[in-house]
């Protein structure tokens, strides 16, 4: 493809000789052999038999010689994990062919579902109520809205199970509609997956993940003012912190990343677990008069309660996190729909008792002038210990946010490899086996939407276009079962419950703008169609981008990365 770096023809023929037959012991050992970079700067540690093959063909990029020869050597055994040696014909002192670097398959059962949950109970459970409230109009109503939801988030997530099973590349969406369309024509049929990545990698996942650090700081500054709300700019400094700072956990390590998660999903647990028997308090006491006022002034129109819904699914957002990160998952056939089934239900369940717990004290006037509901429950129902909630949500907050970081970089790491992209952001760090190119693209991107939007706006533009690709991936899952009948499906949905997503979908797109238009709605189709204009002379013709090549050369000198590859689960 295009955006990929295109080889220089005297490089290629120079270390064309350091392939797997210019070792052959049958063959004499000629002088340029004896003075190959290869050879003399590779010393790989003595253990480095005990990986697996990937690839048997000669290094092709002076500079990706250079480099790995300068780190590879130094390399721990554990590190060695994804560096493949081309063992099959060389002798110890010979050359090596390392031309990919593969990251670790480090997400296990307990994990998969640490990441489900610690993404999905992030800081929507905390800001979205007033949404969902506002837009259903009723305490019953709402309540329906959040049990809905969670309906939906769980037959979209099982059918995500089917796609991730029998598709166990990593990338989600960006994977479906690459593997249903891109065969239909040679032209036409990979543009949805482009405009998927194009429109994520800029707005959806960046969104995500600004929306969830300006929650966690929110409540990280709420306390320094009282009564008082605090300042826009003093907000979105913090969050910004926190964006930079989650980043490095995930560059630096996945393993400290992922004890980062467990431990934030562990101390979310507890904050929602305090709501929750705090509202049980309550009922006991017979708080009970806001819950009996039921299905009153319940909203009439449905696009408001499509908008409710809105709010409430991106409480719920993240039930499709863990297919992001498929290539690094154990076990998928199994894990990936176990997990699913595990988490979903029990956030379904938390959710719905936590808003229960929220109308035990606070009326729909209160909540919805709240600008921090959890907190305002705190100040009715702990008393002295209200300063527990703010605490416990920034927990949540944060863990949230390293959730979305660990699984946002990946739709951009899957389509640069898959040439949509320029190739550098496929890149893993040689040591730390992290993409960190692509870490580095959704931090920068996530920190201008948080600096020049409002959380809220950012939630509706957030929803309208995921919906919409989530709609799109359901009707992947349909094609598949048609154009590919006899392929091998581990786990299977009864086809009712893509059918359904896909309407529910539609009707989450659709109704809000015919009854109410607004210009973010046009906005967003807007951007996610201007992808075309980068697909046609990229994509299409090829067009090749000036001194793309060296920058692509520079990039990895400075932050000493190499090329990937996707290796299929047997």
């Amino acid at each position: 493809m295009s955006f990929k770096t295109h080889r220089e023809d005297s490089l290629s023929s120079e270390v064309s000789r350091v392939g797997t037959d210019s070792f052959d012991s049958n063959q004499p050992e000629s002088a340029c052999q004896k003075s190959s970079t290869m050879k003399d700067g590779l010393k790989l540690n003595p253990n480095v038999d005990n990986t697996e093959v990937m690839n048997e063909k000669p290094l092709k990029n002076r500079v990706k010689t250079k480099l790995l020869a300068l780190e590879l050597g130094g390399l721990p055994d554990d590190k060695l994990l994804g560096l493949k040696r081309n063992s099959s014909n060389l002798s110890s002192d010979s050359g090596y062919s390392i031309e990919h670097v593969q990251m670790k398959k480090g997400v296990g059962l307990l994990s998969g579902v640490a990441l489900i949950v610690g993404t999905m109970i992030g800081s929507g459970i905390f800001i979205s109520p007033k949404g969902v409230l506002a837009g259903s109009g009723s305490v019953g109503a709402s309540l329906v809205v959040w049990a809905f939801c969670g309906l939906i988030s769980l037959l979209g997530a099982l059918s995500y199970a089917e796609l991730g099973t029998m598709i166990t590349k990593s990338g989600a969406e960006y994977a479906y509609l690459q593997e249903a369309f891109s065969p239909m024509h040679r032209t036409l049929g990979p543009v949805p997956a482009f405009l998927f990545a194009w429109t994520s990698v800029l707005i959806l996942k960046p969104a995500l993940f600004g929306v969830t650090s300006m929650s966690f700081a929110v409540y990280l500054v709420q306390p320094f003012y009282g009564d008082c709300v605090p300042g826009d700019l003093i907000v979105k400094m913090v969050a910004v912190l926190c964006l930079f700072f989650i980043t490095f956990i995930n560059a630096y390590s996945v393993s400290l990343a992922t004890k980062v998660q467990n431990f934030f999903t562990v101390m979310k647990l507890i904050s929602v677990a305090i709501i929750i028997i705090g509202g049980i308090y309550m009922l006991v006491n017979g708080n009970t008069e806001i819950l009996k006022t039921g299905f009153e002034d319940t909203e009439p129109s449905w696009s408001m309660i499509a908008l409710a819904c809105y709010d409430g699914l991106w409480a719920y957002d993240g039930w499709n996190n863990l297919n992001y990160v498929t290539e690094e998952l154990k076990n998928p056939h199994r894990n990936l729909p176990l997990a699913i089934i595990v988490g979903i239900p029990f956030v379904t369940i938390c959710y719905i008792l936590m808003n229960i717990s929220y109308f035990t004290v606070l009326s729909k006037y209160d909540l919805l002038m709240s600008t921090a509901v959890a907190s305002s429950w705190g100040d009715v129902v702990l008393g002295g210990a209200t300063f527990i909630i703010p605490i416990a949500v920034v927990f949540s907050a944060f863990g949230g946010c390293n959730g979305n970081c660990f699984t946002g970089g990946r739709v951009m790491y899957v389509a640069a490899r898959e040439g949509h992209l320029p190739e550098v952001f496929s890149y893993v760090h040689v040591k730390q086996l992290t993409p960190l190119p692509s870490l580095m693209v959704s931090v920068l991107v996530a920190s201008c939407l948080v600096l020049f939007g409002e959380i809220f706006q950012l939630i509706d533009f957030f929803s309208f276009t995921a919906w919409f690709f989530y709609g799109l991936t359901m009707a992947c899952l349909l094609v598949l079962r048609y154009t590919q009948k006899e392929r091998h499906r581990p786990y299977k949905v009864p086809i009712i419950m893509p059918i359904i997503v896909l309407l529910v979908s539609i009707y989450l797109v659709v109704a809000p703008i015919v009854n109410d238009p607004k210009i973010e709605f046009l906005y967003a189709f807007l951007f996610s169609v201007s992808g075309i204009v980068f697909y046609v002379p990229f994509v299409v013709y090829q067009k090749r981008v000036k001194y793309m090549t060296n920058i692509t050369w520079f990039l990895q000198i400075v932050l000493m990365v190499a090329p990937s590859k996707y290796v299929p689960v047997e």
